[in-house]
């Protein structure tokens, strides 16, 4: 019974740096495009022209 005061403030510790990573995350804007890394590996942006063999 003695844990369960020990893993509570473990688990609110948890959530509260959880919590802190995601409004981080939000307010540096990293969900602001998500389709546009998905459709990055389509699309070549490299236009260098590859030596011939």
């Amino acid at each position: 019974m003695s844990i369960i005061y020990v893993l509570i403030p473990i688990a609110i510790l948890f959530v509260m740096l959880g919590l802190a990573i995601f409004f981080w995350a939000v307010r540096s804007k990293q969900f602001e495009d998500l389709d546009k890394e998905g459709f990055s590996i389509l699309f070549d942006e490299d236009n260098q022209d590859k030596p011939d063999k």
